[in-house]
Formats: C-alpha cells, structure tokens, sequence
C-alpha cells in the first residue's frame, strides 16, 4: 500500500476506505469469495480491535467506515490475507480466466507474486464530523441502490444497512445510531 497517494495522518480514527478488485474484475460474485472478507473482517475484530461501522461488498469492490488502533497495519493486513484467501479459492474452482486476468494486469513492480488480487491503496478519508460519518454510512448503503441491484438498502445482503433498520446482519457492527 506504499505506493498509495492517499495517507492517513490520524491512524486510529474513523475512516472511510474503498478496496477496489484489480481492473474492476467481479470476483465477489460468489458467496464462497464474499465470506472471505466477512471472515476476515470478524477475525480483524476480535484480533486487531477493528471497529466497523458500516460496509457494503459489492462484485468488484467494497466500501467500509472502520476504524482501529493502527488503520493502515489492519488494512494491510485485511487486503494481504483476503489475497491469498480469494487466490486459493480461485485455483481451487479452477477460474483460469480471471486468475489470467490478475496476473495480466498485474503491476510491474509486484515481483514476489505471479497474481495481484486489489488495486493499490483503499482511499482512505478522514470522518471529521458527526455529518460526515452519516453521509459517509447512508453512501456505502445506498451502493446497491443507485447501480440497481435492489430497491431498498436493506435488502443487500452483504451490506450492514440491516443492522441498521434493526435486523442482524452478517457481520457485527459498530452502530452510529
């Protein structure tokens, strides 16, 4: 993540992050991908004092507010072990076509692996206010929305807007209200 524009100045504040797929491709399209990053992300909880206050997966990327006692040692972290998680599965249900693709589009400067599973970096902003945590929140759960997929928030499974409206989700969350 070196090589992000993005910095994050205040580490165990709340954040608004973005991880993005390589090339945009739709790996989450399969529930065996998706419950690589809840694992992950429940496992960063218990072991790494992630506080996750909202999220949203979507087929190629995924939006989160987190936050943690070092933000950019717990991303690196998060996008390493998916990585490796989401390559296994690939091989495994022998996906030869975007596994080419991750290694196609791979950057030149990533030598120690024939595969690059995320875009560089997770755009990380700064949540400066109460307003802006709301705005922040009600974007990542209206993702699904606005592209389509479903006519209410609450109806995206791999979204915490549930938790929200007052039925438990996937993975447990930080609530802001």
């Amino acid at each position: 993540m070196g090589r992000s524009r993005y910095k994050i100045y205040e580490p165990t504040h709340p954040h608004f992050v973005t991880c993005t797929i390589l090339h945009w491709l739709p790996i989450f399209t399969r529930k065996e991908s998706v419950q690589i990053v809840i694992d992950c992300l429940k496992y960063l909880q218990e072991h790494h004092n992630l506080k996750l206050y909202a999220y949203v997966i979507l087929e190629n990327h995924l939006h989160m507010v987190v936050q943690s006692n070092d933000l950019v040692k717990t991303m690196k972290s998060f996008k390493q072990y998916t990585a490796k998680e989401l390559l296994i599965l690939l091989k495994k249900e022998n996906a030869k076509t975007i596994l080419e693709q991750l290694k196609f589009y791979k950057k030149a400067h990533h030598k120690a692996t024939n595969y690059q599973v995320w875009e560089e970096g997770y755009q990380p902003k700064l949540i400066q206010n109460d307003s802006m945590m709301i705005n922040k929140i009600n974007y990542i759960h209206q993702n699904p929305v606005k592209r389509g997929y479903v006519d209410k928030a609450e109806h995206w499974r791999y979204s915490s807007a549930r938790d929200y409206e007052g039925v438990e989700g996937l993975i447990e969350i930080e609530k802001f209200w």
